[in-house]
């Protein structure tokens, strides 16, 4: 893949500034994960819920993706663990983890043009820098798991696991979540099962 000519630029944003970002990132969220793997049918007024919620959490942090000419194309968002919708968090008590340890990747999302020239990266690697600053040495983050012959799997579709392995994460054997909501095409939410994966931050 060939380097941007005009590279996007990185901002990361924290609290008030996170609320005035909301109906941007909604918008951007339902974009995004209406496409593999997670099909979502987005909704404006659950994305603006669920996202003043997160920006009223304390730690919580954006990472805002622009391009050149200053539109948003892409966001990752991070917070504590123990700040965030519980059932991500159950399954590490479960396990005899303490939430509270944990720093957790909630979502990246980037439209498809600007794909494949590094934001993935920088996304994980502020979003880290922002969890040691508050303390943390362990981050996690989920994927979801769909059955291989899902039948709107996109043919040759390649699989992000190796590159989550790169930057040094590895799935929690064992910890799964449980999330619900509503696929593209489906009558209501149903529950999707979510793989949890960690590092150690250096």
């Amino acid at each position: 893949m060939t380097p941007l000519a005009t590279p996007l630029s990185y901002q990361v944003t924290a609290g008030d500034d996170v609320g005035h970002l909301v109906d941007e990132l909604a918008r951007l969220r339902i974009a995004v994960f209406a496409d593999w793997p997670y099909l979502y049918d987005g909704d404006p007024d659950y994305e603006a819920r669920y996202l003043a919620r997160f920006a009223a959490s304390t730690g919580a942090v954006v990472v805002i993706a622009r391009d050149p000419d200053g539109r948003i194309v892409g966001a990752a968002t991070g917070a504590p663990l123990a700040d965030h919708a519980d059932e991500f968090a159950a399954p590490f008590a479960a396990a005899g983890l303490d939430p509270a340890d944990f720093f957790y990747h909630a979502e990246s999302v980037l439209l498809a043009p600007w794909r494949g020239h590094g934001a993935g990266r920088e996304f994980f690697r502020l979003r880290e820098a922002a969890a040691r600053a508050q303390g943390f040495r362990r981050a996690a983050f989920c994927s979801v798991i769909r059955p291989d012959d899902h039948p709107a799997r996109p043919e040759g579709q390649s699989s992000l696991e190796p590159f989550w392995r790169r930057l040094g994460y590895s799935p929690l054997p064992g910890l799964v979540a449980q999330f619900s909501w509503r696929d593209r095409g489906e009558a209501g939410d149903s529950v999707k099962p979510m793989q949890l994966w960690s590092r150690t931050l250096g």
